[in-house]
This record gives C-alpha cells, structure tokens and sequence, in this order.
C-alpha cells in the first residue's frame, strides 16, 4: 500500500460524532470533548481520526489532522460501486458491504454513510453488525473498503488474464 498525500487532495469533512467527557476534579467538573471525524476527496481517498480537546473547534482540528494520517484509497467500478462483497471488521463490529446496480444510492447507516460518500461510492448496500460503536463502525467500514480486490489485482495474483477470471 503505497503512501497517500493529503496536501495534493481537495479533502471534505464530516463530523460523525462529538462526545462530552466529564472529569470530576477537587474544584468541580471539567468537561473535554472527543470528536470522531471522516475525511474525503469524494473520489476515493478516505479517512477517520479522532481529536480530544477542551473546545470542540480545537477536536474537531485534530481530528481532521489525524484522519489526514490515516488516509486509504477505494477502488470503485465505473458504476460508483465496489467489485465484491466484503465484510469488514474491526474490533466487535462488523460490516457488510455488498455492491448495488446504478440508481440505487447509499444505503447505510450515518457512521457508514459518511465513510462512503467521502470515498466516491455512489451505489451500494451496508449493513452494520455486532457493535454499534461508532468508531469501530467506521473503522471497520473502512477496513472493509480497504480490503477490496479489482479483478486486475485478482487476475495478477493468479497469474490469469482478467476475461479469463470474468469469464
């Protein structure tokens, strides 16, 4: 997996999920917030990262840093959709993620939704499973997307033509 230059992409964000975090303290309550956001090009660059701060401009600053970290590229066909189904996992959440024909949208739960519109995927069908933690379930999301095989990757680790492993 080669390494992905986020200073060469136009990245959109998408805020999934602020948390208030309370921390009981001699003079009282401190509050900090924890923000898990996803970045994207919308043409197959995606990220998720999380930022914590006391102010929730300051997390969510962070949080786009990192998800700039952890970018990952989706191969997608010429339909806006993915090649195979896949699950992805991450922690106890799982996600399934299975290929939809042209006109049928993103249908996926939030978390799912805005790792999919931020990659460029315009068709497909997910279903979230196991936990509903939003940041194993966008982290799963992405390792699935992650896991994608073209048929040219297929075809050259089977040392085949890709007709022959279309059929």
């Amino acid at each position: 997996m080669k390494k992905i230059d986020p200073s060469t992409l136009d990245l959109k964000d998408r805020v999934v999920t602020i948390n208030r975090v309370t921390k009981v303290v001699k003079g009282g309550r401190t509050f900090r917030f924890a923000v898990l956001v996803v970045v994207g090009d919308e043409n197959g660059h995606v990220g998720a990262g999380l930022g914590k701060a006391a102010e929730i401009p300051d997390a969510i600053r962070k949080g786009k840093e990192d998800a700039k970290k952890n970018l990952v590229y989706v191969e997608r066909t010429d339909t806006g959709s993915i090649y195979h189904e896949i699950i992805g996992r991450f922690g106890s959440a799982s996600v399934l993620l299975k290929p939809a024909p042209e006109g049928t949208g993103v249908i996926a739960g939030g978390s799912v939704r805005a790792v999919m519109e931020l990659a460029g995927v315009r068709n497909i069908v997910t279903k979230a499973i196991g936990s509903n933690n939003k940041r194993n379930v966008v982290n799963a999301a992405i390792s699935g997307v992650n896991a994608l095989k073209t048929p040219q990757m297929v075809a050259r680790l089977r040392g085949k033509t890709v007709e022959e492993i279309l059929g």
